[in-house]
């Protein structure tokens, strides 16, 4: 079970425009043959960075399953990662399996990544997918804005498309050719350096800020994701208005760079009838979780 004074008892049991509609009833599914309207609406996000192109993917892949798996041990060295059963873990996974798969029209790559959720028992108010398709969400999210299952795909659809629209990949490009690291002859032969400022960038996946620009972008992808997986999309308002409460006005970390909550909670409704269709159209996922109990106020340290 999770322990430490941020622990909880835990219990056994319990993608731009025109895109084509891909199968999204069974993971890997093969591209439906005849595309009905509805598969090309959603969000419109533009073109990716060319400054993916300056970076291995593979290589990007590779760091942040490094990074995934020290956090993963960090976190059992102190009895801090949720087991199998740990009900909110299944609550996690299982959104996550509605949704994966209609991310694959947004990033070929997304098929073959080894998809993976991880609960960390910590208070922060944080949520984050690396490259590959690794997702870890802290405990604090959950219990602290006592979030619902259309809010925690809200969140997940929009951490996800980080790792779809390969923003890590694009900010990594985007220093290497400021800083000039970046050569042309030594990537084409065997990448040298571009190999080693992967591996000096990698350390910093957990860490990573993104732009105002990609984080409204993951906001757009995010609430189609969530619609097309069956979950109101309309919970992005609601989720962005308990953010913007977290911590009595101070914004969380999981904020610390995102557009105001004003903002983006006026783009979400600005974008909602791109996707409000979809939803309408989504099967419903069979089975609702719930948020866990939050714990009487104490005088501990956060």
């Amino acid at each position: 079970m999770l322990k430490g004074r941020w622990g909880c008892a835990c219990c056994a049991g319990a993608p731009w425009a025109r895109r084509r509609l891909f199968g999204a009833a069974l993971l890997g599914g093969a591209a439906s043959a005849a595309l009905p309207a509805w598969a090309r609406e959603g969000v419109d996000v533009g073109k990716q960075s060319s400054f993916t192109k300056l970076v291995s993917a593979e290589q990007v892949e590779r760091a942040a399953t490094q990074q995934y798996l020290q956090l993963q041990q960090q976190a059992s060295e102190k009895k801090a990662l949720a087991p199998d059963n740990h009900p909110q873990l299944i609550r996690l996974r299982a959104i996550e399996l509605r949704i994966r798969p209609f991310t694959y029209e947004w990033n070929e790559r997304a098929r073959q990544w080894k998809w993976e959720v991880s609960l960390i028992g910590s208070t922060q108010i944080n949520a984050f997918c690396m490259p590959g398709g690794k997702i870890a969400f802290y405990y604090g999210i959950l219990e602290k804005l006592q979030l619902n299952d259309d809010e925690v795909a809200m969140i997940m659809g929009h951490e996800a498309a980080h790792a779809l629209r390969e923003h890590a990949r694009e900010r990594m490009g985007k220093n290497m050719a400021t800083r000039g690291a970046l050569e042309i002859g030594s990537a084409l032969l065997g990448l040298g350096n571009v190999g080693r400022t992967v591996g000096d960038l990698g350390g910093q996946l957990l860490t990573l800020k993104f732009g105002r620009e990609d984080e409204s972008e993951a906001d757009l992808i995010g609430m189609e994701l969530a619609a097309r997986a069956g979950y109101d999309p309309a919970a992005g308002v609601t989720l962005w208005q308990k953010m913007g409460a977290a911590n009595k006005g101070a914004p969380p970390q999981f904020m610390s760079t995102h557009p105001s909550g004003p903002t983006r909670i006026k783009d979400i409704e600005d974008n909602l009838h791109k996707v409000t269709s979809l939803y309408e159209r989504a099967d419903r996922p069979a089975q609702r979780f719930g948020p866990p109990k939050p714990r009487p106020a104490t005088t501990e340290p956060g």
